[in-house]
This record gives C-alpha cells, sequence and structure tokens, in this order.
C-alpha cells in the first residue's frame, strides 16, 4: 500500500527539541514558566497586539473571550455558522443561545449583509446580542472592515476567531488583531503547533491579565488557597509553550509551503471544467492552511467532491468536505439561523485537499494523479 498522506500533520522545525531539552534541564514543567511567557511574547509581537495569554485550547480562549465581555445565560451570541463547532459551544457552555449568521462566496465566511439582518432582528425581538464571533476559515480572512462596520454602529464586541489564520492579513493587518479579542489555534493540525493549545489576544492588556487569572483557576492573591471568582484550568504548559517558541520561529517558512501546495494544486487541476478554488480577495492575504476546491457536478459529469474524496481514500490520502453548517448540526437544529444557503451549497459542493507544509512533490503529484483521473483529465 502506498504510504499514507494526511490532510495537515505536524512539521516540526528543530529548535522545538532545544526549547523542551531547556524545560525538562530545568525542571520547569508545570504550567507557567519562562517558555510561556517567551510564547506569549512571540504571539503578541507577531500579531501585532498589545498582549497574550498562552492557553490549552482555542476553544478555552473563545469561552474566557465570552466571560470578559459578560456573556451569561439568557443571552444571544452570533457566530458564523460555517465553522467548526468549537466556535459556537463556548456560547452554550456560557447559558447563551448562538444565532447563526451565512457566509457570503467571496472568503466563505460571515456575510455582512446576513449579519445585519440578524442583529436588526434580534433587537426587534427584545434581544440585543452580546457579541459576534466572524471565523477565518481555511486561513481566508472574512471581510473585517465590513464587519467591523456593523460592529460599531450597533456596539457590540467582535471575538475574531483566527483559529486557522495565524499569519493571514488584511492590507498587511494581522488575523486575530481586528477584534475586540482575538483567538488562535495550535491544534495538532494547524499550521503551527504545541501539540494542543491555544491562544487569545488583545489591544487591551487588561483582558489579557483578567483572562490569565481565571484560566489558573481564579486564585486570589493569599498564601492559602482562596477563591473569590469561578476559575478554569486552561493555562498552556511550559512544556508545550517550549514547542509553540520553536514553531514560531518557522511560522513564515509554513506559510509559504502552504501557500506554494496552494498554486501547484492551481496549476495542476485549475483549469479543469467543474473544479473551482478560493481566490484572495484585492489586499487578502491567506495562509492557505488548508487548500480547498468547489467541485460542480454539472460540470463534471456527475463527479461529486464525495466520489473524489473516497477514489483519494482508496489511494491512502487524507481528504475531508468543508465544515458542516452549525445550523445543520442535530446539537443547534433549534438555533436561529439567519442565511441564503450559501453555506450548505460550501458543504455540499467543498472539499479539503491534503495541505500539509510537509508534502513532498510526490505527495501532490499522487493527489493530483487520482484527481485528474477522476475527471478524465491530461
Amino acid at each position: 500500500m502506498n504510504s499514507k498522506i494526511w490532510l495537515s500533520s505536524p512539521h516540526m522545525g528543530g529548535n522545538e527539541q532545544v526549547y523542551v531539552k531547556e524545560a525538562f534541564d530545568t525542571n520547569w514543567i508545570a504550567p507557567l514558566g519562562p517558555h510561556v511567557d517567551g510564547f506569549e511574547k512571540d504571539l503578541y509581537s507577531f500579531t501585532g497586539t498589545q498582549a497574550a495569554a498562552a492557553l490549552s485550547s482555542g476553544t478555552s480562549a473563545i469561552h474566557l473571550a465570552l466571560i470578559l465581555l459578560g456573556v451569561e445565560t439568557g443571552d444571544e451570541v452570533i457566530c458564523q455558522s460555517f465553522t467548526f463547532s468549537a466556535s459556537a459551544n463556548p456560547i452554550v457552555y456560557q447559558g447563551a443561545t448562538p444565532i447563526f449568521v451565512d457566509s457570503e462566496t467571496d472568503t466563505w465566511n460571515m456575510c455582512p449583509q446576513q449579519l445585519r439582518l440578524a442583529i436588526v432582528d434580534r433587537i426587534a425581538k427584545g434581544k440585543k446580542p452580546k457579541a459576534i464571533i466572524p471565523v477565518h476559515l481555511y486561513g481566508m480572512p472574512a471581510k473585517m472592515p465590513e464587519i467591523l462596520a456593523i460592529a460599531h454602529e450597533f456596539e457590540i464586541p467582535v471575538i475574531e476567531d483566527a483559529a486557522e489564520a495565524i499569519g493571514s492579513t488584511i492590507s498587511g493587518k494581522c488575523c486575530g488583531s481586528f477584534g475586540e479579542l482575538g483567538i488562535l489555534s495550535f491544534n495538532g493540525n494547524k499550521i503551527i503547533t504545541t501539540s494542543g493549545g491555544g491562544a487569545l489576544v488583545s489591544d487591551k492588556p487588561d483582558y489579557i491579565v483578567k483572562a490569565r487569572f481565571l484560566a489558573t483557576q481564579a486564585r486570589d492573591a493569599a498564601p492559602h488557597y482562596q477563591h473569590s471568582h469561578i476559575g478554569y484550568n486552561y493555562r498552556m504548559s511550559n512544556v508545550c509553550a517550549a514547542i509553540g517558541r520553536g514553531q514560531m520561529e518557522v511560522l513564515n517558512d509554513r506559510i509559504q509551503q502552504r501557500r506554494s501546495n496552494f498554486d501547484y494544486y492551481l496549476n495542476q487541476i485549475g483549469s479543469i471544467e467543474g473544479i473551482r478554488f478560493l481566490i484572495e480577495p484585492a489586499g487578502y492575504f491567506s495562509n492557505r492552511w488548508l487548500t480547498t476546491i468547489l467541485v460542480d457536478t454539472i460540470k463534471t459529469n456527475g463527479v461529486t467532491r464525495e466520489d473524489l474524496r473516497l477514489a483519494m481514500e482508496k489511494e491512502n490520502i487524507e481528504s475531508r468536505p468543508l465544515w458542516k453548517p452549525m445550523h445543520m448540526q442535530p446539537i443547534f437544529a433549534d438555533a436561529p439561523f439567519y442565511g441564503n444557503g450559501t453555506a450548505e451549497n460550501l458543504f455540499e459542493f467543498g472539499l479539503c485537499l491534503p495541505s500539509g507544509s510537509n508534502l513532498t512533490e510526490g505527495d501532490l503529484e499522487r493527489v493530483v494523479k487520482v484527481i485528474k483521473y477522476m475527471l478524465k483529465a491530461s
């Protein structure tokens, strides 16, 4: 059998082991420590924000962001429907209701027009949303200027889910730095990883100070264990942060490698009838975390994205459908949704191709060979 080609596997740079060894040599294994401090500095320096908190996951970062913005039981939070469930689940943790908003076709992210409709309608129903969560899917920035203008008009804070988009920019400004609070993820499949982990970034250091407090079980300043607030075990360990410091050193290289994957696929199969790629709008820069395509079954003589996925699976190649929208998920069946079917179409026709920064030219050739064979292209 051919060797496995993964969708997006971890890719170490070399110095991760140096930093981890330092953590072991100094016996600084537990949460907090110099590598946590260093990793946080790397993150806020890279994103152009004022402060960062290294956490156990991107999900925990979203949860803390909601807490910092005062989201409570009975509140409503607007969330992009076309995303992974981690964008929406923390809303429910707080006892609030997610209000899902559809995507637009330029970036596949939150549609500003549908966002406005949702806000106006929720206010008319007596519930002004407490926050807005747009997501930069697959590394492509959402339409943040338009989204922020609407958020400012209605005075609703934005939590920017940049879990998949570290290094992506709009007019040179980094994703994660647009909103009141920004979310990053370092899960094993992300463009850089700490094995598991995430971060909260912001231009308001007071938010980050409070996030760190809450993330370490909200322990009061006392010689004994005293707690005046509910806290969480959400801090990143010094060892995981050591991995992150090594990964930050190669982040720009990883972005270039992912973008090279996209360019290769576009050059090889971009002209095939029925295959469409997501192209960057003017001024947008995507880290191309995952290369994605839409498969038009009318133009491919009935060949579907599922046909392509299964054909690659037979060749030991991992691919994946685009995200199933949250408003289509059983757990969120009763949540309000504002849209016109864009996200549903993306899910039906979209496919993620292998996109790891450690893919070889031979790996890419294998993927393209399967697609061309299925579509009878040369």
